[in-house]
């Protein structure tokens, strides 16, 4: 399955901190948001995720209200521009932190957003094949070290004269993990944290336009235009 995240995240304080004190799911709370977030949309129960899976396919969402925090994955967050993040989704963090991370190990493509007080404070994207597609505000702590050159992608002793270099000092998903564990206390691939996602319930929905019931097929006019990397 490789790394893919398109999630959201509120929080009234530490999102990590939050997350490390094993807060029970609030079914009640969880399913007010998911209508809150997605009016038009008829939502139908399925199993339940984790916090591991994240990244759902666009006619689903996973969904999970916590005491302090709250997690939603959705095909809506999976931005190339995470700033540009629709305000109808900005609206119920009413204060709190709100953070996007996205990523997509395909074509290592990773973003991150982070709101306080509806102010954005940070956003970044970026990708080895688009470049850097957005980066506003300053770089946190964790970040300097990988664009410092701390965790080349090859060493440099290893490198052919003629190859052409890496467009960054970083991986992309090296650094999308790292953020996975400074935010949030968790990683998906890479060493194992205390925070195991696994054991973080979260629940799904399939989703239905309008709430009616999905068509076979969609006519291909019809579909949503996706970012550059959702070519599946």
């Amino acid at each position: 399955m490789g790394a893919k995240t398109w999630m959201l995240v509120y929080a009234d304080g530490n999102a990590r901190d939050l997350l490390a004190a094993k807060p029970k799911l609030d079914r009640g709370a969880t399913l007010r948001l998911a209508r809150e977030l997605f009016p038009n949309d008829g939502l139908q129960a399925i199993d339940d995720g984790s916090l591991a899976y994240t990244s759902p396919p666009d006619d689903e969402i996973t969904i999970g209200c916590f005491p302090g925090v709250s997690i939603v994955a959705a095909a809506e967050f999976g931005l190339d521009h995470p700033s540009k993040l629709p305000p109808r989704f900005l609206r119920p963090a009413q204060g709190r932190t709100l953070y996007l991370h996205a990523m997509h190990s395909t074509v290592d493509w990773f973003a991150f957003a982070i709101w306080q007080a509806g102010q954005l404070k940070r956003a970044l994207s970026l990708s080895p094949e688009s470049g850097v597609l957005e980066d506003i505000g300053a770089r946190l702590p964790f970040e300097e070290p990988y664009w410092s050159g701390e965790h080349p992608v090859r060493d440099p002793a290893d490198q052919a004269e003629d190859e052409p270099a890496y467009p960054f000092p970083f991986h992309p998903l090296d650094l999308g993990e790292v953020a996975l564990g400074e935010l949030f206390g968790f990683h998906i691939e890479g060493e194992m944290t205390d925070l195991d996602p696994l054991s973080v319930p979260l629940a799904s929905f399939k989703r239905r336009p309008g709430g009616r019931p999905a068509p076979a097929a969609a006519p291909k006019a019809a579909r949503r235009r996706r970012p550059w990397w959702r070519f599946w």
